[in-house]
């Protein structure tokens, strides 16, 4: 099913009603439904009486649901819905009206900015006129810039006033408005509520603070569990039995709008709701933006299984579920990557835990089971090579640490989901000690590129059956070609198709 808008056909809105008859899980956030009768806009999973159809207008976005008129929904609450994925997009207007929504959507693409881009720095980040930038906005997404950047913080502090207990001053600020007053006014206009107002509705328990993050389903949380439990790292990562699920805890340290703040985070899943619950410690309340954006991007809850799955499961039809783990830290994952490098997972975690416990930074915390901050970049570009080498990191794997830490810790070098993957593909090549099976794997997991394919990994080869070939990397690449553009999925579920290596779970 396409996303929808004013255009979209008859025989599009009635597939669009007939998802919101079975209440389908599946198009969470591929489209919004907005009812006449009530000026509403619902998730297609919302609980209410199903509207009359021809009380329905279909949208593609929650932004666009507003610009109409539309106010959203208090019981199905869309700004829990997960994000829609636009990287099958191949048209030029489309992929740079997608790439700007990108960027409107990741607080961590503005560092020092506590009221996000205006129109002017997100053309000039993007190389082309505003004037442009706005025409070819407005054309695909059918919202200006700034309407879809005003939606976009809106359901934020929605989302915070309603499961959070931050004062309304501070909802404000972090949803990125510039004073209460701006927010209080955008707020009335759009909503028809104060924030107050909203808060009483929504009754957000005290002294802690839980968010509820929405997914499509099918997701293989089991699968996940095994992935996240073979890589974790003591003190800074905790991962416990939860009954059929599973608990994963670690530490944080966030800097916004030159702020730093430290903490810890812990996730299970709902899979009755299809929702992830997150628990947040004070510590890092201050930017629960942020935090939400890194922890959808970490357990990908933002993946279309549907578009996934149509082209892949031909290929593998036991991964429908599988997700592409992403990363809390860019920086981290790329240190691990490189700790990674022609060793089993075991091994590279023992070197990674060898680093934490010599330069993680000590973080008191209430979870008795993080106590750890993964090392800063400007600290591991300090660390001398015979401290890296006492940890038994060989050389080469030393300069590649202090390359990517310098590269970092000076800016010349983001590794996050707004990057340009290109470019960044290109600055990691350029480092010492990294090929193009680390940058590969750093784009499928901190740049959350779905296309990444490490042609050379020689597990990928075994599950490939072309291990001991002449040319084992062409000839992966040759089948690669029917995968795009979710290549980093199909690697995923072509090493679900190797024996796991025998793990102990972890004591509840």
């Amino acid at each position: 099913m396409p996303p929808m808008d004013d255009t979209a056909t008859l025989a599009e809105q009635d597939a669009c009603y007939r998802a919101l008859q079975a209440r389908d899980a599946r198009f969470d956030g591929r489209f919004f439904t907005g009812v006449t009768s009530t000026g509403i806009y619902c998730r297609p999973v919302c609980s209410v009486r199903l509207p009359k159809r021809e009380n329905c207008r279909f949208f593609a976005h929650a932004a666009r649901a507003e610009s109409a008129g539309f106010r959203p929904c208090l019981r199905c609450r869309p700004e829990l819905a997960p994000g829609t994925p636009h990287w099958s997009i191949q048209d030029a207007s489309g992929i740079l009206a997608h790439q700007a929504a990108r960027l409107l959507d990741d607080p961590d693409a503005w560092p020092g900015s506590d009221a996000g881009p205006s129109v002017q720095a997100l053309a000039a980040r993007l190389g082309v006129s505003d004037r442009h930038l706005r025409r070819i906005f407005e054309a695909t997404l059918g919202v200006s810039p700034l309407q879809y950047l005003q939606t976009r913080r809106l359901l934020t502090a929605k989302q915070l006033l309603a499961d959070t207990a931050l004062p309304v001053a501070q909802v404000a600020l972090c949803s990125g408005f510039s004073s209460l007053r701006r927010f209080n006014d955008a707020f009335m206009a759009h909503y028809h509520l104060s924030p107050t107002q909203l808060r009483r509705a929504g009754a957000p328990a005290q002294g802690g603070t839980l968010v509820r993050l929405g997914y499509r389903p099918p997701y293989d949380i089991a699968a996940l569990g095994d992935f996240l439990l073979r890589r974790r790292v003591h003190a800074v990562e905790a991962l416990t039995d939860d009954g059929p699920a599973w608990r994963f805890a670690r530490t944080l340290r966030l800097e916004v709008a030159g702020l730093a703040h430290t903490g810890w985070i812990e996730a299970r899943f709902d899979p009755d709701q299809a929702q992830l619950l997150l628990q947040v410690s004070d510590g890092l309340r201050g930017a629960l933006p942020t935090v939400i954006r890194r922890v959808r991007q970490a357990f990908d809850l933002d993946a279309d299984p549907a578009a996934i799955n149509a082209v892949l499961h031909a290929h593998f039809p036991d991964g429908d579920g599988l997700r592409v783990p992403g990363c809390f830290d860019g920086f981290e994952l790329a240190v691990r990557a490189v700790l990674g490098q022609q060793i089993t997972v075991a091994a590279a975690r023992t070197l990674a835990q060898r680093l934490v416990d010599a330069f993680g930074e000590p973080v008191a915390t209430t979870h008795p089971d993080l106590s750890r901050l993964f090392p800063l970049p400007a600290v591991l570009a300090q660390a001398g090579a015979d401290a890296l080498g006492s940890l038994g990191i060989v050389r080469q794997r030393q300069r590649a640490i202090q390359g990517l830490a310098q590269a970092v810790a000076e800016g010349r070098l983001q590794l996050r989901a707004s990057a340009d993957v290109p470019a960044t593909l290109e600055v990691l090549k350029s480092l010492p000690g990294i090929g193009d099976w680390t940058a590969q794997y750093i784009a499928m997991r901190a740049l959350r590129w779905p296309d990444a394919f490490p042609a050379g990994d020689v597990a990928l080869h075994k599950a490939l059956g072309v291990q001991g070939q002449p040319q084992a990397a062409k000839a992966a690449e040759e089948q690669s070609a029917a995968w795009r553009p979710w290549r980093s999925y199909a690697v995923l579920r072509a090493w679900g198709l190797l024996p796991p290596p025998p793990t102990r779970r972890p004591s509840p």
